[in-house]
């Protein structure tokens, strides 16, 4: 399996950055804003989030992950039941904006999923969408993120895989090709 760093340790931490200050030109100070993460991977996204934005806004900024298993359009049709993972959405967001974050936008099917469980927890006023990949001609639905880290041309053939120091041990996003 031939595997291809796209972004590397230095080039994700710029790209962090630069998120972070975009997401700073458009929720200012974040006192009507919050982060919310779709698991199992937008979760490690946001953590990176809120640190550099806490450092540039030397002020607590509300995050939380999100569960979107049981609100996913495939989840009776696998053969192997789903896990599913933690929900932590211990704010209202209600009437707050909110920055949905996940590590790789492809089909969209994931953040139709995402929206669904985020309205079961109230009524936002906007929600936005972050990726830090977005895998564009390859949308099953009308879904486009307002912010982006970078943009690829994949092959079906092709994954792209975010990886963190915290769970693979580096921080880089790879491009390899599925056997």
């Amino acid at each position: 399996m031939e595997r291809q760093v796209i972004l590397n340790e230095k080039h994700l931490e710029l790209t962090l950055k630069r998120l972070s200050h975009e997401l700073i030109e458009s929720h200012l100070d974040f006192s009507q804003t919050v982060l919310v993460g779709l698991q199992p991977r937008g979760i490690h996204l946001v953590s990176h989030l809120k640190a550099t934005l806490e450092k540039i806004l030397k002020k607590p900024v509300t995050c939380g992950n999100l569960d979107v298993t049981f609100f996913r359009d495939d989840f009776r049709r696998r053969e192997r039941p789903l896990i599913p993972s933690i929900t932590n959405l211990d704010f209202s967001i209600e009437n707050k904006k909110v920055v949905l974050v996940d590590d790789v936008l492809y089909t969209g099917r994931t953040i139709r999923s995402g929206l669904d469980a985020l309205m079961t927890f109230g009524r936002p006023s906007k929600v936005e969408l972050l990726v830090l990949v977005d895998r564009r001609f390859r949308r099953d639905l009308p879904i486009q993120a307002d912010y982006v880290g970078k943009a690829v041309d994949t092959l079906i053939s092709e994954r792209v895989s975010v990886e963190w120091k915290e769970t693979e041990g580096a921080d880089k996003v790879v491009l390899f090709t599925k056997e």
